[in-house]
């Protein structure tokens, strides 16, 4: 028996009122099948950092290696300031939650609060992605400097204190934090110069207007072509790079500071967006090019999950406030 046409229309009504209640109680779900063809545009990564950097060489070259899984160009888009912080908290702020925008975020993000009144939760306001690396840190100073050992250094830092200047990538920047322990441990003060990344730390050195650098390995170059020295590492053991090199533990401070990142998106990102990025960017750790790129930056794998990724920005940023009140730092010490 045919049906009456009412009988479709009414059928139709209740579909509708099926999806619309669907919508309506399990909207990101629904969202996120909508995106299943994510991406079908160019992705952008926000690099907080200067072009020239460890960080910038290592994300352009994880970024071609991803763009190949994902299907589409990753653009990269420099926005340094306020170490590494700017960037990913401009994307958090402006940003949609629909995978297009992520950025590189790096433990500054975590110890930002702990400075200075901020607009952003480091927690809420953000979806982490993956995990990626952790730098190979080191303290350099001119080839032509007097100190020819970290021991050296610690001598005369003892002997002048506040008298040697140092540059860190920023105030609230991993190494700006990790000098100020090294510093307490092995007592003696310097005077902290904030640059905003490696290339301007690499020319203040050349140019004589800072005694030591402490960062990532940018200065590596100039370490092998013999214009810097290379005084002390700060990673777990020494470097195969410069296997001659002792580090901190070795010298007597019980100090390991690798400085892991990774990337993150704008919050409430979809799911299924969140693992397509993931498993692109997971894909890419594992690329022959990119790997020697990051070799050649001495950047050593810090893989986390989404849901590692996640738990460890928890526990830092516990840690990192616990760290600053230690070390007499940030709003407490006002």
């Amino acid at each position: 028996m045919p049906h009456h046409p009412n009988h479709y229309a009414s059928r139709r009504h209740a579909l509708k009122s099926i999806v619309a209640a669907a919508a309506a109680g399990f909207g990101p779900w629904v969202s996120a099948l909508a995106n299943t063809d994510f991406p079908n545009r160019p992705v952008t990564l926000i690099v907080p950092w200067p072009p020239g950097g460890a960080t910038d060489g290592v994300l352009r070259a994880v970024a071609t290696a991803a763009s190949k899984h994902l299907g589409q160009p990753i653009v990269i888009v420099n926005r340094p300031g306020a170490a590494g912080t700017v960037g990913p908290i401009t994307m958090a702020s402006t940003a949609k939650a629909d995978g297009y925008t992520v950025s590189q975020v790096a433990l500054s993000l975590l110890r930002m609060p702990y400075f200075q009144e901020v607009t952003y939760d480091p927690i809420k306001d953000f979806t982490y992605v993956i995990g990626m690396c952790g730098y190979t840190t080191g303290i350099v100073v001119r080839s032509d400097s007097p100190w020819m050992t970290w021991q050296d250094l610690v001598k005369h830092a003892r002997a002048h204190p506040g008298t040697l200047s140092y540059a860190s990538a920023g105030v609230g920047s991993s190494t700006h934090i990790a000098m100020e322990e090294i510093s307490r441990a092995a007592g003696f003060q310097m005077l902290h110069v904030p640059l905003k990344g490696a290339a301007e730390s690499i020319a203040a050195l050349q140019g004589g207007h800072i005694d030591v650098m402490a960062d990532a390995t940018a200065w590596g170059p100039f370490v092998d072509s013999g214009k810097f020295r290379l005084l002390v590492t700060w990673g777990e053991k020494r470097t195969k790079r410069w296997p001659n090199v002792p580090t901190l533990r070795e010298s007597g401070i019980d100090i390991v500071a690798n400085a892991p990142y990774g990337l993150a998106g704008p919050k409430d990102m979809p799911p299924q967006i969140v693992a397509k990025l993931h498993s692109a960017f997971r894909s890419a750790l594992k690329d022959p090019d990119y790997l020697t790129v990051a070799a050649r930056y001495d950047q050593e794998e810090f893989y986390r999950s989404p849901e590692e990724f996640t738990q460890w920005a928890k526990e830092q940023y516990a840690r990192q406030g616990q760290l600053i009140k230690e070390l007499g730092l940030g709003k407490a010490a006002k």
